[in-house]
């Protein structure tokens, strides 16, 4: 099947033996308490989903399979003369629960490459969509072109014994995630730069390959697309692209349209979109100051003016965190070292210095700080990438690899179809009022 094949299976096999041994002996076991909040309020904080790949600490971050980010940044493989994290590695490490040698991550790459071939029919079905579309649009639409390829639709149909779900998804994944460069560069040359392609590298890595077919052949552009591709690749199972690829997989949907679903989500500006919000916002902040570098203290005029007209600060908060996002750390860590005198990044900088305090001052904000989306526009800006309504694919591109290591392991650990039980507010009224049960 392949080395890497393999090893997941080896793996799924010994986790469905320790999982039904967990069941058989704590499934009776209540694991939290659900509030009225709650589920008027997004389900924050219920636990209610099982994601093997990434866990996140409302202090410490997200960690995958345990590590941080500064853990992977220090003992994932690097590309050679690089120092940023091949994001290869880190799928390895989502999708077998190790770290992975160079060899592993050597292996995982080649995988991609022969597997990355994009059919005609996909780009036709691009071309088909005027210019003016958004680019997720766009990507959306070239995931579903892509469905026809479906291993586990076409072995499904002809009658797949469900031991072997998770094999036709496993080959499904892979073939996704390796021509998912292919149709962003596609969709970036297609709308920004005139029609012109550029061929695939089958020497790069995978994130250097989707820097080349973009039009980018900076090297420290190439490690920015790894440190990118890396740190966006998953934030736990309950975020909207990540369980929307889950919940659409749970009946039993192939990787195109489990992952597609996924990406739907991700384009909402409470997700994904949020990156292209930031950079607009700083965009807009400095043409109404007449500074390429505002003051701090325009800053702060600025982001009050804001605040007063019912908005918020796009790129600070976070469901989950209490914390300095360590994602924009990483971020801001490789702006000191590549870019330390770009206008753009400085400010960045400055809104990060200036934005918690007031923030704070409110009294009602759970979280001040900044989160993944409030540094990422400005490196890609620095190098060109000007076109922001571009980066949320930038984003879906890396979401791929957490969310469909994790649709691999639903399968082979054969989750059921997710089917929460909703009620009404009448119910609810009526339980409030001691006549019947809230569940029934």
């Amino acid at each position: 099947m392949g080395i890497i094949k393999d090893r997941f299976k080896t793996k799924a096999d010994e986790a469905n033996v320790e999982i039904k041994a967990l069941l058989k002996e704590h499934g009776s076991k209540k694991i939290g308490e659900v509030t009225l909040a709650q589920i008027y309020q997004g389900m924050r904080g219920i636990t209610g989903l099982v994601t093997e790949t990434s866990l996140l600490d409302a202090q410490e971050g997200i960690r995958f399979r345990g590590y941080t980010i500064p853990e992977l940044q220090e003992k994932l493989p690097k590309a050679d003369g690089g120092s940023e994290p091949l994001p290869e590695g880190l799928f390895y490490l989502m999708l077998i629960g190790e770290l992975p040698t160079a060899t592993d991550v050597s292996a995982v790459t080649d995988i991609l490459q022969r597997r990355s071939h994009v059919p005609n029919h996909v780009f036709a079905t691009i071309d088909a969509l005027p210019l003016s579309t958004h680019p997720m649009t766009m990507f959306v639409v070239g995931i579903m072109a892509l469905q026809t390829e479906s291993c586990f639709a076409k072995q499904y149909a002809k009658g797949l014994n469900k031991k072997d779900y998770w094999s036709a998804t496993f080959d499904d994944s892979m073939d996704l995630i390796a021509r998912l460069p292919r149709i962003a560069a596609y969709i970036y040359r297609r709308k920004y730069k005139n029609n012109e392609h550029i061929h695939p590298d089958g020497l790069l890595d995978w994130s250097g390959n989707l820097a080349h077919m973009m039009g980018y052949d900076d090297q420290s552009f190439h490690e920015l697309m790894r440190l990118y591709m890396t740190i966006h690749a998953d934030h736990e199972g309950g975020n909207v692209s990540a369980h929307t690829t889950h919940l659409v997989g749970s009946a039993l949907g192939d990787a195109y349209q489990s992952f597609a679903a996924g990406m739907n989500g991700l384009a909402g500006p409470l997700h994904g979109l949020a990156n292209q919000e930031v950079i607009k916002w700083i965009f807009e902040m400095r043409n109404e100051l007449g500074s390429e570098n505002p003051s701090n203290e325009q800053i702060a005029e600025y982001v009050q003016k804001t605040l007063a007209s019912g908005k918020v600060v796009p790129g600070y908060g976070h469901a989950v965190l209490r914390k300095t996002d360590p994602r924009f750390t990483a971020q801001m860590e490789f702006g000191k070292k590549h870019m330390p005198d770009d206008p753009l990044v400085q400010t960045v900088w400055n809104i990060y210095e200036t934005v918690p305090p007031i923030l704070q001052s409110l009294g009602k904000i759970k979280n001040p700080w900044p989160n993944v989306d409030a540094h990422s526009g400005a490196l890609l800006v620095h190098y060109g990438l000007v076109e922001y309504e571009f980066y949320t694919v930038l984003f879906g591109v890396s979401r791929a690899l957490g969310v469909l290591a994790s649709l691999c392991w639903d399968r082979a650990l054969g989750f059921a179809l997710e089917r929460p039980k909703s009620v009404t507010t009448q119910l609810v009224k009526d339980w409030i009022a001691g006549n019947g049960e809230l569940w029934e």
